[in-house]
């Protein structure tokens, strides 16, 4: 009896991977599945070296928990693919931030069916900032989520498991300047001083104003006239817009270089979200100062109470030792009740805005 119950139920196993990897791509949109993920390494078309990067997708395999240096990532390391084509999502990381900073909205997202990229970028990650209001990261930065775009459909690995018309970028921070780019703002870097002039006291933007001041004098320059080759440089490594990316989820996006012209550029759907005790990014400057200005705006939401870091992936143990200031919330903040509700919001705004078309 015990033989004939054990093969009963290899046999119901076996038919029911084979319904799964079977069926469509658009059933795992509306159900939860494991999480594979892998390694990856992009061409920098800015620096002409690679980026490091990690591809989620949904998988059959059950879900785990993998441990990557200071991350618990709820993913298994190259786990089989489920098949078929799927929406993709590009997550840009803030200033000095990693590839892995966002994961638990990469597995949330792939474990819904979409395919979902991270790069680190070069130069403005948690390894090296020297690129830090350069051209290099102001400009080079939604370049390389286009690069990153593109190395994955190119890809045999990769093109067959997305869907080419169905593409989104999120981005934190500096990674929320840049999803505002990729779908179309245009960036006045002059602000930068003009900001700096009536907010000096802002520690966070304006604290290496000095040192860009020193820089541009070696160079011969003004401060404005070195504000001024970064705008010139806009379109040096490509179009910041990609046509190719039809929605940007941003959060707590460094936006006081956009103008009114700048922001209403933008051409496709944004959800906005934000913290209103933000001491890196100030609301009224930033989220609040542009929120009026998308024309496209599909959706806006404030965190009650928090500061910047919340946007951040709940920390473990070892990265809560590490790097405490980023993983610590004003009282009466639960980053894991946030998170929730953000990942929440960013599975309906891009199903929503990435649906496949009706037929």
């Amino acid at each position: 009896m015990s033989i004939s119950i054990r093969s009963l139920a290899t046999r119901a196993w076996c038919l029911a991977i084979l319904l799964l990897v079977s069926a469509p791509s658009s059933v795992f949109a509306q159900s939860t599945s494991g999480v594979g993920f892998h390694a990856i390494r992009i061409h920098d078309p800015v620096s002409g070296g690679t980026m490091p990067g990690y591809v989620f997708y949904p998988s059959a395999q059950a879900k785990s928990i993998t441990r990557v240096g200071p991350y618990d990532i709820a993913a298994t390391t190259d786990a089989p693919a489920i098949p078929g084509a799927k929406p993709l999502v590009v997550i840009s990381h803030g200033h000095g931030g990693s590839d892995l900073g966002h994961h638990d909205l990469a597995t949330y997202l792939a474990s819904h069916g979409f395919v979902v990229a991270t790069l680190e970028h070069p130069r403005d990650n948690v390894h090296d900032q020297s690129g830090d209001g350069h051209a290099v990261v102001m400009v080079g930065r939604p370049v390389q989520v286009s690069a990153t775009i593109s190395a994955l459909l190119d890809d045999p690995r990769w093109k067959d498991l997305i869907d080419a018309n169905r593409i989104g970028v999120a981005g934190f921070s500096n990674g929320g300047y840049t999803s505002l780019l990729v779908v179309g703002a245009v960036p006045q870097f002059q602000r930068f001083v003009d900001y700096c002039t009536r907010r000096p006291d802002d520690r966070s933007i304006c604290g290496t104003l000095e040192q860009f001041k020193a820089e541009a004098a070696r160079n011969g320059q003004t401060l404005q006239q070195m504000m001024a080759g970064v705008q010139k440089d806009l379109t040096r490594w490509g179009p910041t817009a990609d046509p190719r990316v039809k929605a940007a989820f941003s959060m707590a996006p460094m936006s006081l270089v956009f103008d009114k012209a700048g922001a209403a550029a933008i051409d496709r759907p944004v959800f906005l979200y934000y913290s209103t005790d933000d001491h890196v990014l100030l609301p009224a400057e930033n989220a609040e100062h542009i929120q009026p200005l998308i024309k496209t705006l599909a959706g806006v939401k404030a965190v009650p109470k928090a500061d910047h870091w919340v946007f951040l992936a709940p920390c473990s143990a070892a990265l809560t030792k590490e790097a405490p200031d980023i993983c610590t919330d004003p009282a009466g903040v639960d980053r894991v009740k946030v998170h929730a509700q953000i990942n929440a919001d960013a599975l309906t705004f891009f199903r929503k805005r990435l649906a496949a078309p009706a037929h």
